[in-house]
């Protein structure tokens, strides 16, 4: 039986232009909604799978603002049975501070019986770019770490953690308790169905303050990558431009 934690953060829906606010310290997101990223959708069906395979439970947790109880029901939704809330602005908080509450709620958690044998999050934060909260809290909860990881399987008390790279595949065997950053591609993270959404909104939602003063980011601004210029190249018109097409192939490895 598995108990999984996977920790969440809600983060704008930018499906165009991404913009930056007035201090370039985070996302502007007054002008769009919010959801979650890619990578921690695949840490919550992670979660899910595991906890039904092994007849476990899965926990989603997030530290923000009182909103993003909508990202937590939607982790409910498909199929967590807990959740809670760490309330905070996601503004004045960095790394440091989101691995600090999360191990906070897993050592209060354990003193009172609920123990995990794993903590997923997603791989990096989709709005600030960080990619330190897993390591961070490893390291506060004295567990091993692997990041970057798609798929997830657990054998008694030894998971074995899978990642595709570009030199091929990698493969970690660790003891639990352990930590573990999500990458998306190893699973297909399903939506709640409206009976899903339903029974989401009958689960009381865990509320905490933060446990310290946050220390902040030590972020001097956020910057937007230049856009990349685009050009197009015209082959020619009619039949006349496929000898050109067949070059253009060759050149690409695609034809000989």
């Amino acid at each position: 039986m598995a108990d999984v934690l996977v920790c969440v953060k809600r983060v704008p829906d930018f499906s165009g232009e991404v913009l930056l606010s007035d201090d370039a310290q985070s996302a502007d997101a007054r002008y769009v909604g919010h959801t979650l990223s890619n990578h921690d959708l695949c840490a919550v069906e992670t979660a899910v799978q595991l906890a039904a395979a092994t007849g476990g439970s899965a926990t989603v947790l997030t530290v923000g603002s009182p909103d993003a109880v909508e990202q937590l029901r939607t982790a409910l939704g498909v199929g967590c049975t807990a959740a809670t809330l760490v309330e905070a602005d996601p503004v004045t908080l960095g790394p440091a501070d989101v691995a600090r509450e999360v191990a906070a709620v897993v050592a209060d958690h354990e003193s009172r019986g609920s123990a995990y044998d794993l903590v997923l999050l997603g791989n990096d934060a989709a709005d600030s770019g960080d990619f330190q909260v897993g390591i961070r809290l490893a390291k506060l909860l004295g567990r091993p770490v692997v990041t970057g990881v798609q798929t997830v399987t657990l054998d008694g008390d030894r998971a074995t953690l899978v990642s595709d790279v570009a030199e091929g595949r990698e493969t970690y065997r660790v003891p639990t308790p352990a930590v573990v950053t999500v990458l998306e591609g190893g699973v297909e993270p399903r939506y709640p169905t409206i009976t899903g959404r339903m029974k989401a909104k009958k689960i009381p939602v865990e509320e905490r303050a933060l446990s310290a003063e946050p220390v902040g980011s030590g972020r001097v601004r956020l910057r937007l990558p230049a856009a990349q210029a685009e050009h197009s190249t015209l082959l020619g018109e009619g039949p006349e431009a496929a000898p050109a097409v067949v070059d253009l192939l060759q050149q690409l490895g695609v034809a000989r």
